[in-house]
Order: C-alpha cells, then sequence, then structure tokens
C-alpha cells in the first residue's frame, strides 16, 4: 500500500485557547465520539475527561484523516458512530502502550480542521474535528441590485436562520428542552408559511441538525439575494421567572467595527456590497459607499423589526417593549436588513412547556410571518411582487427605450441616441443609495413635478436603492 502522508504536524495542547503551551497534558479518557453532516462540512466531536496531546495526518490511496491522541484510552462505554457525510466509517483502537488512535475512512478527500474546547455549561473538555470536502467550490456572492429591467415581478426572499446545531444546542430548559431543536421546528413552520405567501420565497441557513459558522449564516442570505434575514432563538436568563419575546438589530458599535473590518480585509473589499465593489475604490470613496450601504440596512432593520415585536405582542407579553440592540454576528450583513428573534425564555417553565408546543411554535410563525409582510408591504422591494401590487413600479419601458446609466438618451432601433425618435424616448435610471429624487432630476435636466408624476410617486416616498425609474424627455 502506498501511503502519501501530508502531515499536517497539528500538535495542540488544551490550554491553546487560553494561552500556554509550555506542559504537557494528562491522560483523558475519550468517553464519546459524535458526528454531525452538513451541506458544506461533517463534524466530528471527542468528548473527553480532560486536556490532551495529539496528532493529526492524512492519507491518500484511499483517502483517510488519523488522529493520534497521547496519552489516552477509550472508556469502556466508547462506540464508534456510524458513516455520516464525508465520512464513510470509523475505527478505533490503542496505539502502543499508552495512546488512542481514530481512523477516519472518507468518501472522498477532505481538508481538516480541528480545535480544543474547554469545558463549557453541562460540556467537558472537547476535541473538535471539521472536515471540508476538498472539491467544494464556495458559491460566487450575488449581486444586490438586479440587473434586470422590471418585468415579471420577482419575489421576496427570506433567509430563515435556525440559531444553534450540531454541539452547539444553545439554551436548555428545565424539562431537558434544547434551544437547538426548538429554533429548527420554529424555521421550518416559518418557512413553510412564506413558500405559500404570493410573492414571497423563504431560504434555510439550516434545515438539520448540524451547526453552521455564525458569519457564514448571513453570507447564506446574501448568496441567495435575500431581501431580509431572520435569526430565531430562544433566550435564557438565571432567573426562570424573566419572560417574553424580544427583537433585536444590529447595534451602531457593531456596525462601525464590522465596517472597519469590511474595508481592512482585501476579500471582503473585493464583494459586492449593494452591487458595487469596493476594491477598486480608495479608502474615503470605499467608506462612504460602505456607510450609505449599511445606513439603508439598519433604518430597514429597525423598521422590520418593530413589525415583528408588535404581531409578537399580539400572543402575549414582551420581554420590553421596544426594539434591542447588540453586536450579534449573525447580524452584520452590510446590505441585508437582518433582525434577531427571541422567540421566548426557554429557561422559564411556562414558556417552555409552549415552546414544546407544535400550536404555539406555528402561532410564533404566524406572528413573524405578519410583521415581515406589513414590513413588505409598507416598504416594497424594487422589481418584486409587493412593489407592483403597491403600485409603486414604473411602466415597464419597449426594449428600444432602454438607456445606458447617466446617458439621459435612448437608443432606439431607427439608429440609437441620434436617431429621430431620440428627444421624445424616455431614459432609465437605476437609483444608489444616498440618491434623492430632486438630485436625480437635477441630473437628467427635467423637473421634480414630472419626474414624479412618470413614476407615480409621492415625494420620495418608494425611493429605494436599485429601483429603476423612468425619466421623462427633457
Amino acid at each position: 500500500m502506498r501511503g502519501v502522508f501530508s502531515r499536517i504536524g497539528i500538535r495542540l495542547l488544551a490550554a491553546c485557547a487560553a494561552g500556554s503551551l509550555a506542559h504537557a497534558a494528562a491522560a483523558a479518557d475519550v468517553q464519546a465520539l459524535r458526528v454531525w453532516s452538513g451541506p458544506e462540512y461533517t463534524r466530528v466531536v471527542f468528548d473527553l475527561s480532560g486536556p490532551l496531546d495529539y496528532k493529526l495526518f492524512q492519507l491518500a490511496s484511499p483517502d483517510r484523516v488519523v488522529l493520534d491522541l497521547d496519552g489516552s484510552r477509550f472508556a469502556d462505554a466508547f462506540k464508534a458512530p456510524a458513516a455520516k457525510g464525508l465520512i464513510k466509517s470509523v475505527r478505533a483502537g490503542k496505539r502502543g502502550n499508552d495512546g488512542a488512535r481514530v481512523v477516519f475512512d472518507l468518501n472522498e478527500s477532505a481538508r481538516p480542521k480541528s480545535f480544543l474546547l474547554k469545558p463549557t455549561d453541562e460540556y467537558g473538555y472537547r476535541l473538535v474535528l471539521d472536515l471540508y470536502g476538498a472539491a467544494k467550490a464556495m458559491p460566487a456572492v450575488a449581486k444586490r441590485i438586479d440587473d434586470a429591467l422590471p418585468g415579471k415581478p420577482r419575489k421576496v426572499v427570506v433567509a430563515i436562520d435556525a440559531g444553534h446545531g450540531g454541539d452547539d444546542p444553545g439554551a436548555k430548559g428545565a424539562s431537558g428542552t434544547y434551544e437547538k431543536n426548538v429554533t429548527l421546528a420554529v424555521a421550518r413552520e416559518l418557512a413553510g408559511l412564506i413558500d405559500r405567501q404570493p410573492g414571497m420565497k423563504a431560504v434555510l441557513t439550516r434545515d438539520g441538525d448540524y451547526f453552521i459558522p455564525l458569519k457564514r449564516r448571513y453570507q447564506i442570505a446574501r448568496e441567495n439575494k435575500a431581501d431580509l434575514f431572520v435569526s430565531i432563538h430562544a433566550d435564557a436568563f438565571s432567573s426562570s421567572d424573566a419572560r417574553g419575546s424580544s427583537v433585536w438589530v444590529l447595534s451602531p458599535r457593531g456596525a462601525g467595527s464590522e465596517a472597519s473590518r469590511w474595508l481592512a480585509d482585501r476579500e471582503n473589499r473585493a464583494d459586492l456590497v449593494g452591487g458595487v465593489s469596493l476594491d477598486d475604490k480608495d479608502d474615503t470613496l470605499a467608506s462612504v459607499l460602505l456607510d450609505l450601504s449599511q445606513g439603508y440596512t439598519m433604518e430597514a432593520s429597525n423598521a422590520v423589526a418593530n413589525d415583528v415585536l408588535k404581531a409578537l405582542a399580539k400572543l402575549g407579553p414582551t420581554h420590553r417593549g421596544y426594539v434591542e440592540r447588540a453586536n450579534f454576528v449573525v447580524l452584520r450583513s452590510p446590505d441585508v436588513p437582518s433582525v434577531l428573534v427571541e422567540t421566548a425564555f426557554i429557561t422559564n417553565p411556562v414558556e417552555e412547556k409552549k415552546l414544546k408546543s407544535p400550536e404555539h411554535r406555528e402561532q410564533l410563525a404566524q406572528a413573524i410571518l405578519q410583521g415581515v409582510r406589513n414590513y413588505f408591504q409598507s416598504t416594497p422591494p424594487p422589481g418584486t411582487l409587493f412593489a407592483y401590487n403597491a403600485g409603486r413600479e414604473p411602466p415597464a419601458p419597449a426594449p428600444q427605450q432602454v438607456a445606458s446609466r447617466r446617458a439621459g438618451t435612448s437608443t432606439s432601433g431607427n439608429g440609437g441616441a441620434n436617431g429621430d425618435d431620440a428627444d421624445s424616448a424616455q431614459a432609465l435610471h437605476r437609483v444608489l443609495r444616498g440618491e434623492t429624487l430632486s438630485g436625480i432630476a437635477q441630473e437628467y435636466g427635467v423637473s421634480l413635478d414630472e419626474l414624479r408624476s412618470a413614476n407615480r410617486l409621492d415625494g420620495d416616498v418608494g425611493l429605494r436603492a436599485g429601483a429603476v425609474l423612468v425619466i421623462p424627455a427633457s
């Protein structure tokens, strides 16, 4: 057998998360081995009696990942898990006189990532191994402003995030209810309701019991061109008397920190924010564009959060009577309005009992849907069925009347901008974030009243980034 060693040489101590690597770890028992499989990676978690040293390496032909655990042994109740995800089979046994070895036979080549976790809540020491499919390409981030001109209305897209999952169970109720199971049940219920609504479509960040990194959750929303991101959670507090649902949006401080990270990271700057790449902009212009995008996103987030909170208040008392703010990672998308809903306090026995009820979870989903739908009806995204029903979309132009951005003149089937009909043809203008109706009118040399009349606008109401305006002939 030809063994191709790709020794990663990972040798970590349990203290790596906290600091010093100076001392050798004591022997530890491997108490259990758990596996979760998601669409992007397979996670393996070793439950340990204490810290340990380990080595990880890969073998090819066939593909395997091997973990050698120094000074460790398997507990009497240990049992190797069944195949799942990228893992074809698991083999575990002794290694020499003072160690253990676990071999993961894989279905395909994989990229491993491992780390140690210290004890927290009910969990002790854990060794985590994440296996990413080597051939899996990351999806490209979609543009935020649709290239299509007004035509067939599109559906609004709502990304629904079930909090926690996999080896991250979240909070735990008095009778043993895990937050991760409640959030997934509510998320699925909400997705089903949204998909049954005319002009609406749901996207789930997870649809099973597996963990997704926090930043990846809002990236999924951006990749699916989501108009809104809703993260579902169940609150917890040391006092069992705490009760009521709540709705959260990103704090200004969190937005400022995220903007700094976005501008400093080259990979982020090459991304599209509000349909614009920051990579080719100088720092000042990139900062202004990002600030405009974030400003709109936070304003929209606050609006939808208020609508959702009002709908939840009809089910019972809310924890506080106002939208709350925090620097949650999942709310940091620069161009997708995002809210986090705490459905109830799972640590409150009365509310935990409700969260376990399918009827109450459906009521929660109905309330969130009502708030989301109210928001889209009052602030319809351009090009959607909501915008058309509200009469805020301009009439679809004939193909020969489509003008280039900022041109102010039309192309024509009779010779383009220099043709006989150029003076009477209409141009189109796609609104950028921060633009005003009066500024657009001045740019094209038309009166404000003419521009409003051509697009059936009342003041600046309905003027949203990405909207396409008909520019009347000057």
